[in-house]
Formats: structure tokens, sequence, C-alpha cells
């Protein structure tokens, strides 16, 4: 939960870069579907965490911490308010340093005004309220800043989320409130890839999106795609899907079939708002229509004009934390600029997407290419050559095309179910 640079995050539905066939894009349809209807409860499955990525665990592990992080240079960083417990974050990131081949002398320390503990219980008591502020735009217990972080559209809105953290009693100097552009939902298209792998674009009644990852879901193969490419982003209503173009080429592929409604009572949920953990959905393959597990679709390159596929990359495991550290660098494949990676910037965000009563819980922010048409890319971390760990679905970029946004792979799964991808 990195400080911020300001941006603008848009809602992004989105596919792999792939340059075959002759689809082009279709600028008629529009960017967006509709905003969900009312939703009925859903229970969520808790997912697990490691250590390093789970500040409630180190915090329980080492007295006084208050956020670990690795800052610009890669260097890893933990806030004590007793330096002197240095030897305990030590032993608790002792995990970290070896899956990295690191020593823990590297460790930096970094003196804490505040510990986790507090960070947590105010972000916890502030989240709501500062949320339900008209411009508000997202709340997170900042791990490389030792602070609480609301992001606001504005200075009104910024004016009265600071009334709101006085009246609960936060101290001013806990949290920084800093203007930031909301996040938005944008849709496009690209063109056809068989046998279907992850990111490819996908055509549904009146909007354009991206598969994420196939998957097996209870023995049945699909994929999961963002939920705001369906025709009602949370609920089933059968959606169909057609790759690339129902126009040109209706090749019907796949039908939603899992998606789950949003509600209000979700833990952290703003008053007047609708929350889930994840933007994603569940479709089912069409029989006969060919498909690769674990596979994503790899460009030559990490310039935004290489959308030729040049190979694959391989799933090999999947996250189980919902919170990542934060400096660290992820990937993504999208059909509009292709391969793309950058520094996780935010991690367990609580954000609200603009425009509309929807609020994403404990989603993860990074620092990387992104357009219009990215949406459902698939969110992944380079593990060794051209194997990788899948991380999560994309679901929204910046308007300046710097930034992006996604679900954690845990909190799909504990949405959707359990899901093989490999």
């Amino acid at each position: 939960m990195l400080r911020l640079r300001t941006f603008t995050l848009a809602l992004a539905a989105a596919a792999v870069t792939v340059a075959l066939g002759s689809c082009s894009d279709d600028s008629t349809l529009p960017s967006a579907p509709s905003a969900p209807s009312a939703a009925p409860d859903l229970a969520l499955v808790g997912p697990q965490q490691d250590l390093a990525d789970d500040p409630v665990a180190l915090a329980r592990a080492v007295p006084g911490f208050g956020g670990f992080f690795v800052d610009e240079q890669g260097t890893p960083t933990i806030y004590l308010t007793n330096p002197g417990r240095r030897a305990a974050a030590e032993q608790a990131l002792g995990a970290w340093f070896r899956e990295r081949s690191r020593p823990a002398a590297a460790l930096r320390v970094l003196s804490a005004r505040f510990a986790w503990s507090d960070l947590e219980r105010w972000h916890a008591q502030a989240s709501p309220e500062a949320l339900a502020v008209p411009g508000a735009v997202f709340a997170d217990a900042d791990e490389a800043g030792n602070r609480l972080h609301v992001g606001v559209e504005n200075a009104a809105a910024a004016s009265r989320v600071r009334s709101v953290l006085a009246r609960l009693g936060i101290p001013a100097a806990a949290a920084d409130v800093e203007i930031v552009a909301p996040f938005q939902r944008v849709a496009t298209l690209r063109g056809t890839v068989r046998p279907v792998v992850a990111g490819v674009q996908i055509n549904f009644p009146g909007f354009l999106c991206s598969i994420g990852f196939n998957a097996s879901r209870q023995g049945v193969r699909g994929f999961v795609t963002a939920s705001h490419c369906t025709n009602t982003q949370g609920g089933v209503e059968s959606t169909p899907y057609y790759q690339p173009l129902q126009s040109t080429k209706p090749t019907k592929i796949a039908t939603e079939t899992v998606d789950p409604g949003y509600k209000t009572t979700l833990a952290g949920c703003p008053s007047g708002r609708r929350c889930r953990r994840s933007d994603a959905a569940f479709a089912k393959y069409v029989n006969g229509t060919t498909n690769t597990l674990g596979r994503i679709a790899r460009t030559g390159s990490t310039s935004s004009s290489d959308l030729t596929i040049a190979g694959g990359w391989t799933v090999t495991s999947n996250a189980t934390s919902s919170s990542f550290t934060v400096g660290e660098t992820v990937n993504k494949v999208g059909r509009t600029t292709g391969w793309s990676r950058g520094k996780v910037v935010a991690t367990c965000v609580t954000v609200n997407v603009s425009g509309t009563s929807l609020t994403q819980i404990c989603q993860t922010i990074v620092n990387a290419k992104v357009s219009g048409g990215d949406s459902g890319s698939d969110v992944f971390k380079v593990t060794s050559g051209t194997n990788v760990k899948l991380d999560g679905v994309l679901w929204g970029g910046s308007t300046d095309g710097l930034s992006f946004v996604f679900s954690p792979f845990a909190n799909i799964t504990g949405e959707l179910g359990a899901l093989t991808t490999h």
C-alpha cells in the first residue's frame, strides 16, 4: 500500500494482445455494461496469506511493526516503532529473504510513528464513513507510508473526509488525504486465437471484453473474466461470449455460469454502496471450443505497439494471498497495450468504482501501462523463464495509461469457488 502518484483509473475490459486474424476495433460498441441489480448475500471464503504479504501476521510476530515494502531501489524496508526489534523482523521475514536468495542483512529499518495495529484499527473505523463521502476513491492502510491513506476526487471531498477522520478521533498526522483520479469502466476489442488461451478478446452482446485465465471449476472447463464483462455485473444472466466478434465471426465459445451478486452487508462495505472482493465471473466453454489450461499469450516485448503473439507464459502456481508486497513487480498481458509490467504501489485497497454504487474491497494497484480494452487481463509474477504465478485479474486502468487495478486470485476463488488453472 505504497503512496500513490496522482492518477485516474478506469475499469478496462480487456484481453491478450493478439495480432491474429483480420479483426479490427469497433468503436460503435459501448464501453461498459450496465450496473448490477440488487444482490443477494454471499458467504466469502477467507484466503490464506503468506507472512510477508500479511501485515497483520507480521504485526503479531514483530512488536511495533508499522509496515513492510520494497523501495524504489529494490531495498526491503520495514517500519518499527522500536528499531531494536530488528532481529525479530529478520526472523519473521526469513522465508521472504530465502525465497529471493537475499541476506536478511539487506533489510532497512525505518522508525515508525504508528504501529500497524493502530493503522488497521483506524482503517477499519474510517473506511465505511470516508468512502461514503461523494468523491471518495479509496481508503488504504499504507505499508510504505506508515499512514492511513485516503484518495479523493476533489478538494471538497478531501475536506469532508478530513472532517470524518477528525470526528472519529483519528490523529491528523496519521492520515494522508490525497486528490487522485477516480476508477471507471471502459472497454474495447482485438483478434482471434485457437486454441483459446488466457487474455484473448471476447465479445458479448453490445460490449467488448477479454479472458482473464482458463480454469476448471467443479470439473467444468471455462474461463474467468471481469464481472462487469457480463450483461449485468453481479448475478447470472447466461451471458453468451463470442470470439473475436459476434458480428463478423459469430462463433459462440462460452456462456456465463457463475457471477456472485454484490451486497451491502459485506464487512467494510461503505454505507449506501454494494460490495464484492473481486470483479470476476466464470463462463463455461461451449462443447468443441479448443482451449489450453495454464497458458497466457506472450508478446515479444513490453512495447505497447507489439501485439503479436511470440509464445506463451505457463502458469505453474497461483497466489494464495489477497495482498502483495508493495514494491515488487507484476505483469499483465492485454489486447490493447500488450505486455506491461510495473511495481505494486498499493495492496488490499478498498476502491469505489466511479459513476456506480459499487465498491471493490481489498484490491491491488500497479504502476504499469494500461488502456481501454485491457480489462479481464491476467495479472502474474514471473517465477523463472516463462513460468509464472497467477496473481489475479485486471479490471481497471488509469486514463493516463500509467496504472492499473486488479482483483487478487485469492479473492476470486473466495467468491467463485476453487479453480484449477494449470
